[in-house]
């Protein structure tokens, strides 16, 4: 692999007790079912409802200059890409920046308004990894959900910088973080508590 330059970073929510997304995820309801009414749903109500009141949370989520994720964040779309479906944030994504999508069926490059172009990659963490530090160019880089995604960087000891998001609420089921992940030692840099969620940020050490 290559050198590396800028850290590598996860920015989750998750519930108290450890999961990213609960079950059911459907097309109106991306992160399943938690006892919110849409969208956001409860796990995502603290940005969606008072964004300036964590401002320095959610510029530092779209700070870096590469990102990666999931398939499963990216959309619904299941199998062959049967239809262009082009993420969930509308013509003008949030990113900025290029995003590599993990899949296992080709696709071209989709670009988007304000920098953000989607690339397709089939080859698997690492692959996308390199290609994510060359478009960001030394550069920092988000691994930006979900928590399958997630996990496997955490497991691969591919992520430096551990940033989570607790929601008071339980799910009981659900895509949970750190499953399948070996003990990880972490160093707690720093922590806010806010009036609904509690942010985190962790140091990966080797």
């Amino acid at each position: 692999m290559t050198a590396r330059t800028g850290k590598v970073t996860c920015d989750l929510s998750i519930s108290v007790d450890g999961y990213s997304a609960g079950l059911d995820q459907t097309e109106e309801r991306p992160f399943g079912a938690d006892g919110g009414d849409g969208w956001g749903d409860k796990l995502h109500a603290w940005y969606v409802e008072n964004p300036e009141e964590h401002r320095a949370e959610l510029d530092r989520m779209t700070a870096a200059k590469a990102f990666i994720m999931g398939r499963n964040m990216f959309g619904p779309v299941r199998g062959e890409w049967d239809r262009q479906w082009t993420g969930w944030w509308g013509d003008n994504p949030p990113y900025h920046a290029p995003v590599f999508v993990l899949t296992h069926h080709p696709r071209d490059p989709q670009p988007m308004d304000g920098g953000t172009t989607f690339h397709f990659v089939t080859d698997g963490i690492e692959s996308a990894l390199i290609r994510a530090r060359e478009a960001a160019g030394g550069g920092d880089i988000s691994v930006h959900g979900g928590a399958t995604t997630v996990n496997q960087y955490l497991a691969a000891g591919l992520i430096d910088e551990l940033r989570l998001h607790i929601v008071p609420i339980t799910l009981g089921a659900g895509t949970r973080l750190f499953d399948g992940v070996p003990a990880l030692n972490l160093e707690q840099v720093e922590s806010r508590a806010a009036g609904s969620v509690t942010h985190l940020t962790y140091r990966v050490l080797p």
